[in-house]
């Protein structure tokens, strides 16, 4: 490893991400790195660490390298690893753009929950194609303080609850995961969504991301929020044959999702990059040792 390390800054309606590139996969981003890098005080800060690889280089997606030549490795801002993060996905392009490794127009990206499309729009909004949302079965309930709400159990690469509430302020702090049941539900923790209604096709939500907190948006998020409104609208593609579109406001701005009959989902929100320089990595040894 050099003595220092190139990275940038970048963020999607305000969910924000350290981003290393590193095609090779010679960096060993350890969960102690990635969480002194997102430390907000005594590292860069971010909601959560994009690793830019190519994906021949990376052994969980050389399988998919045909298909996508860059793996977006993301992780969590405590260093855990996460199978998406659609404003993710939109940063990460937006860097490859940046950096010369693609243009205008579409392109694939490689994650852990499978190879998303990309576009990449003249005036700079980023649409990714999500995939498809999985419904799971059975009842879910999550909590706060001494109120409690069913919530629908959306999957969107990673999993979701989603409950509709009278205030976003029901939230609570949210700095802690809210308890959900039953506990088998999900396994490996959860993603909560706390929603409200602010017109026809319009909602607003909270989230607190399973290793980060809340957060100032989620992508898949705002997918499976509009995925359940839908069903509870009576708007699934599916049955109508018509797509369904909601606009989906975050703390950091708006996302657009549409649903498409053949079950398809495309997100299409903003992408900036705001920074870039060196990691010293004398500092990281000293901050992953200590």
């Amino acid at each position: 490893m050099s003595t220092r390390i190139a990275f940038l800054k970048g963020h999607g309606t305000e969910n924000d991400f350290v981003i290393v590139p590193d095609p090779e996969n010679a960096i060993d981003l350890t969960p102690a790195a990635v969480a002194a890098l997102c430390d907000r005080r005594a590292g860069i800060g971010g909601d959560g660490l994009l690793h830019v690889v190519r994906s021949a280089a990376h052994p969980e997606a050389t399988e998919m390298a045909a298909e996508a030549e860059w793996f977006m490795d993301y992780r969590n801002g405590d260093g855990s690893v996460a199978e998406m993060c659609g404003n993710g996905v939109r940063v990460f392009a937006r860097y490859l753009q940046r950096a010369g490794h693609v243009t205008e127009g579409d392109l694939a990206v490689a994650t852990r929950g499978g190879v998303k499309t990309v576009h990449i729009a003249k005036d700079g909004d980023v649409t990714v194609g999500m995939g498809r949302a999985v419904l799971p079965e059975g009842g879910v309930t999550v909590s706060v303080g001494e109120r409690s709400w069913p919530a629908r159990n959306v999957n969107m690469g990673n999993p979701h609850a989603v409950a509709f509430v009278d205030d976003l302020a029901h939230a609570g702090d949210l700095l802690s995961p809210p308890p959900f049941s039953p506990a088998t539900a999900y396994p490996d923790g959860v993603n909560v969504e706390f929603v409200i209604d602010r017109g026809p096709g319009h909602v607003a939500l909270r989230v607190h991301e399973r290793g980060s907190g809340e957060t100032r948006s989620c992508g898949t998020g705002a997918c499976a929020v509009a995925v359940a409104a839908a069903r509870r609208d009576g708007a699934d593609p599916k049955v109508t044959g018509a797509p369904a579109t909601y606009t989906v406001d975050v703390p950091g701005g708006t996302l657009v999702i549409t649903e498409r009959p053949d079950g398809e989902i495309e997100m299409t929100g903003p992408a900036v990059i705001v920074a870039e320089g060196e990691i010293d990595a004398d500092w990281l040894e000293t901050a992953t040792s200590a």
